[in-house]
């Protein structure tokens, strides 16, 4: 790695001695400086563009151009007349400035070469083609090289520190918007444009009264002749493993016209490359926003789903198939259809090995290590009906209908250091049912009117069962029968907390649960526009939740019954707790809300406060329990616009957070057998102060973007776990502490384009305070967390390209009477090279090593590359090998802290895979 950067820095220092650099000022006819301005440098002899710049607030700009060569230089702004004027660099730096007249004919404006970055007004716009050298097949191989844009570790676009939140092509949502999906399917030869959307809102009546400055959208705009024709790409692949054939099969097409688009994406492997992991199916709201956020009330519905699935890359086999479905259709220019079809299935197979030492030993909590191993399965299906219909600009009228289905289910055989052998199995087959109604009305230039309504119903199913002990004659049960019990009175502690039957031969432990949610969120909005510098905002809303839970534990005796048990456990007052649930929670909050927004100078002021009136009701085996209150949640934002591209932001808000019915219902629920927990039907709200500062600049003058982050909040009355252990066996409550929980955060990136090299510093910091309460003990956990990440990244048109990234992180924590510090350090390479116009050649390196300080280092590496051949860039066919884990690493190291643990793990991944592919492209 070294020797790399020594290499790198070499090439950096040989590209800037064999350039100069040609400066100037480009004003108008009155001697104004003109920001904005593009200036273009185009080689006389080549005839290719070989530098350009955009004037900053001075009119100043900087052209890196090489020594003894001739150019001709163009200068551009909207509304003036273009100059071209020839230079001829010698071996020192120029100096020339350029002064541009009034333009009334604009039409006859031809510009020769197009800019590869021009700014018009909030919207930036990348010129896809100045940017690619050959290598790039998708769209995210392009998104990587433009300055101020970054594919996150997520997959998620950011541009200028801020998550993009939607992605169209040719102004169509795509997949809802969805950013990954495109990024990993588009084909980069279809991109012509890419628009970078600032301040985006998708209300254009509510653009001019609400702040916006978080809001980032992308639109992809097709190059001409992809539009009414069908494009994208069918990739076939095949290879040969240890343990099986593999087979990849991935067709990706689409069709765009001014009326109707379609877009089909195909998948079907098990070689581990998917569109869609299972958890971004699960998180993939269709565009869904709730109305009510951002009014101070956040109420947790639950998610009793397997939450628990595995990360794709974290699995020894993996097979998965995906189909998904978009179109949107316009009959006129005033009303749009669209939606989307979505399957996805996989099946996985796991491994893991792991260690588990918890921080206080005098608490009587055994060290425990483990061998998991599991098999999960999944099947989810999405499907999504929009409606847009606006007659004109005073009205518009959005409804949107998602359906949510899927069955997954997951097995894992358990070997314990502590408890010996154990088999588990958890399925649940969960459906949802989302609609979005928006309606926008503009009275008149003076008042605006916005409804929005959300509703909800949501119905989960989740069953769990657990074979314990050592039953040779159980056909059905997985455990190894050679494997003996370390301590076979842990189970029995188990039955006999719960009241099973223990004159059995093994335990067969169940739990039928189900979830049903019916919410509406609901707000109408009234904007009162005072004039061209300030409005008011009025908001009345209402947040209505119903939830119903009901469970029930029971045990399969040797002989086949059904026995119904009878706990034995207590809620610490002596009320005896019970195996089952039947519990009906209803929530209510009616809200008030005002804002004042005000622009003066460089500051947009938006003070505001919400009046809510909160109702609880959970009523329990016929007993109910009752919470009602008022309060006032104020806000606060404040917005410097220093410059175009540079702003700072500060927010606080206080938000009240309600739980959901999982954490009310006082029976006992079984979240694993070695899991207990039952709820509180007295839990109260919990109340949180949030400050957040946001920095960012981008200048296109030098291609510098900085973006500096910091977020601090405060927790009061946090709803807490009181963990009790038996051996490993954890029962825990919840209750309302007075202890106040803390966090911050503080994130910083600097980028800076040095002539053919992008240099690039993160930095972030995170802190936690949190209180734990074990064993009827209080402790408090600290956590400080730093991670520093330098990067350097070329960015050559006509020759191989490397970026070097190194991280480097240090996790402390102090969790009262126990320390823990782990180092990571993770190097890692990319290439791509170009090669004789018909060879793509792409390697990517990571070596990771994690330390604690006490005991020996360990580390693993990821080492993937492939080799294509292309007779052209124009040719419709490529063959490609690609290999993954070269080096035929198995497993992953982890190390890591949690409130009451420390947790090390060595996690199974896939073997090295070679692949032969055929692509064809249409």
């Amino acid at each position: 790695m070294k020797k790399l950067l020594v290499v790198l820095m070499l090439l950096i220092a040989g590209v800037s001695s064999a350039q100069v650099t040609a400066k100037g000022v480009v004003k108008d006819s009155i001697g104004a400086p003109l920001e904005l301005a593009n200036v273009i440098a185009i080689n006389k002899e080549t005839k290719a563009m070989a530098s350009y710049a955009i004037t900053n607030e001075k009119g100043f700009f900087k052209l890196n151009l090489d020594k003894n060569t001739t150019y001709t230089v163009q200068v551009s702004y909207i509304g003036m007349k273009t100059v071209s004027q020839t230079i001829s660099t010698k071996e020192a730096d120029i100096t020339k400035d350029f002064t541009l007249q009034n333009d009334n004919a604009l039409a006859a404006v031809e510009l020769t070469y197009e800019m590869p970055v021009t700014i018009k007004g909030d919207t930036l716009i990348y010129n896809a083609d100045s940017f690619k050298d050959g290598s790039e097949r998708k769209l995210e191989d392009v998104l990587k090289k433009l300055p101020g844009v970054e594919i996150n570790a997520d997959g998620q676009i950011e541009v200028e520190g801020k998550v993009v939140n939607k992605l169209m092509v040719n102004g169509k949502d795509f997949f809802d918007g969805d950013t990954k999906l495109a990024t990993k399917n588009i084909p980069s030869n279809a991109v012509d444009k890419i628009q970078v959307l600032r301040n985006y809102s998708e209300v254009g009546q509510l653009r001019g009264v609400t702040n916006n400055q978080d809001n980032v959208a992308i639109n992809i705009k097709l190059k001409e002749g992809k539009e009414s024709f069908w494009f994208g790409d069918v990739t076939l692949g095949a290879g040969v493993a240890d343990t099986d054939d593999l087979y990849l099969v991935q067709p990706k097409l689409f069709y765009y016209s001014p009326k109707y688009s379609i877009n089909v994406i195909g998948d079907m492997n098990n070689i581990g490359e998917v569109a869609l992991t299972n958890r971004d199916i699960r998180n993939f709201g269709g565009g869904f926003r709730r109305p009510s956020q951002g009014s101070g009330t956040s109420i947790n519905l639950g998610d009793n789903g397997l939450g628990g699935l595995t990360n794709i890359g974290n699995a020894q086999e993996i097979v998965t198939k995906l189909g998904a479905g978009n179109f949107s259709y316009a009959p006129q220019k005033n009303l749009d259809f669209s939606g989307f079809l979505i399957y996805n299935s996989s099946r996985l197979r796991t491994r893991e090995e792991s260690f588990v030492r918890y921080i206080n030993s005098d608490l009587g909590i055994p060290d425990e290590e483990t061998v998991q191993t599991g098999r999960e399965a999944t099947n989810q299906g999405l499907a999504k009906l929009s409606a847009s219909y606006k007659p004109n600009f005073n009205n518009q009228l959005d409804y949107d209908l998602l359906g949510r289905i899927s069955s997954d289910s997951e097995r894992q055989d358990i070997l314990s250091s502590v408890v010996g052998s154990t088999s588990q199995f958890n399925e649940v087959k969960p459906f949802s049912i989302n609609q979005n109604f928006n309606y926008y009305y503009t009275l008149d230039e003076k008042n605006i009117f916005a409804l929005e309504a959300q509703h909800l119903i949501r119905d989960e199913d989740p069953f769990y069962n657990a074979l314990l002990g050592n039953d040779p004659t159980n056909n059905n049960n997985p455990v190894n029968p050679d494997d003996a019990l370390d301590d076979p009175d842990a189970f029995d502690n188990t039955a006999l907390a719960l009241g099973f039957d223990r004159d059995q031969f093994g335990y067969n432990l169940n739990q039928e649960r189900r979830i049903k949610t019916n919410q509406l969120d609901a707000k109408l909005d009234y904007y009162y526009i005072l004039n061209n510098k300030s409005n008011i905002n009025i908001t009345l809303g209402t947040i209505l939740s119903n939830q119903r839970f009901n469970s029930n534990i029971f045990q399969f005796l040797d002989n086949g019954s059904v026995f119904d048990p009878v706990a034995a456990l207590t809620d610490g007052e002596g009320t005896l707790l019970r195996n089952e649930n039947d519990t009906e929670y209803n929530f209510s909050d009616v809200y008030l809300g005002f804002k004042y927004r005000l622009k003066t100078g460089k500051f947009t002021i938006t003070p505001g406060l919400s009046l809510h009136s909160y109702g609880n009701k959970n009523t329990q085996f016929g007993t109910e329990f009752k919470d009602n209150f008022f309060r006032v949640l104020p806000e606060f934002e404040t917005l410097i616009q220093f410059k175009k591209s540079e702003t700072l932001t500060f927010r606080y808000n206080m938000s009240n957070s309600f739980t959901d019915v999982n954490s009310l219902a006082e029976g006992l629920v079984l979240n694993s057998f070695n899991n207990i927990s039952f709820g509180n039907a007295e839990l109260q709200n919990s109340l949180s102060h949030n400050l957040s500062l946001r920095y960012f600049s981008f200048n296109l003058f030098n291609y510098t973007n900085v973006v500096a982050i910091a977020n601090y909040s405060k927790n009061i009355d946090q709803i807490r776990s009181l963990t009790n252990f038996d051996n490993v066996i954890q029962t825990s409550s919840f209750f309302n502490s007075n202890f106040a929980d803390e966090s911050a955060n503080v994130f910083g990136r600097v980028e800076r384009t040095f002539k053919k090299i992008r240099a690039r510093m993160a930095v972030r910091f995170s802190y936690f305070k949190r209180n734990q309460f074990v064993q009827n003990r209080r402790t408090v956990s600290e956590n400080f967390s730093q991670t520093y990440s330098p990067e350097l990244r070329t960015n050559f048109r006509d020759a191989p390209n490397v970026s070097i990234r190194y991280d480097y992180s240090i996790n402390s924590n102090d969790q009262g009477t126990t320390s823990t510090r782990f180092v990571t350090n993770s190097p890692s390479i990319e290439f791509d090279a170009y090669i004789w116009k018909s060879i793509t050649f792409r390697t990517d390196f990571t070596y990771t090593n994690q330390a604690d300080g006490v005991r020996p280092s360990q580390s693993f590496q990821t080492w993937d590359a492939s080799l294509a051949y292309r007779k052209d860039k124009d040719a419709n066919w490529e063959y490609e090998v690609r290999a993954s884990n070269l080096l035929d690493v198995d497993a992953r190291i982890n190390n890591s802290a949690g409130n009451i643990s420390v947790f090390n793990s060595e996690t199974f991944i896939q073997p090295r895979f070679v692949t032969f592919r055929v692509i064809y492209t249409l």
